[in-house]
């Protein structure tokens, strides 16, 4: 089956659950959160609920382990966390968790990054992967970078993803 044949059979929506890891964001000043909720909607996808978590990794690691036991999150969409300095464990605590790691995500994230903001983007360690037969995206805290990730990358292709990982014979 082509791509095409796997993309019309992908679903139209797909149900999503947004983490915001920060230590200082709150619902009122959590835009990049607001921003990936709003593209997703606009998208017709579903927002399953959201939550913003510390960026403590055994906060990050329990949050995305719950939702992995919901059967309304079939895809998983955190922001925040995943620069270098130390207190960014966001990359460590999702990538554990992970039982296939999609690579290409990273790189034409960071690709599509150095397009607009140069050499700094080798400083996003944004990763996406699957658990659980869910889809996993990790994004920066930066509402410009969520847009961009989101637009260009996430909900093109997020019912296609969706749409493999629930292929029979897969690994559970």
């Amino acid at each position: 089956m082509g791509d095409r044949e796997h993309k019309a059979q992908a679903p139209a929506t797909v149900g999503c659950y947004v983490l915001t890891v920060s230590d200082t964001r709150t619902a009122d000043t959590d835009t990049s959160g607001r921003a990936i909720r709003e593209l997703l909607e606009g998208a017709h996808h579903t927002v399953a609920g959201h939550a913003i978590v510390r960026d403590e990794p055994t906060q990050v690691t329990a949050a995305v382990r719950e939702r992995l036991a919901d059967p309304r999150t079939q895809a998983i969409i955190t922001t925040g966390g995943t620069g270098i300095s130390p207190r960014d464990g966001t990359f460590e605590a999702i990538d554990r968790l992970l039982d296939t790691r999609l690579d290409g995500f990273g790189e034409l994230f960071r690709m599509l990054s150095f397009q607009e903001i140069g050499a700094a983007a080798m400083l996003s360690r944004a990763t996406a992967g699957t658990a659980s037969r869910k889809a996993i995206f990790v994004l920066p805290g930066s509402e410009h970078a969520v847009r961009l990730a989101m637009t260009r990358l996430i909900i093109p292709e997020l019912g296609h993803v969706v749409q493999q990982l629930n292929q029979p014979g897969g690994r559970p």
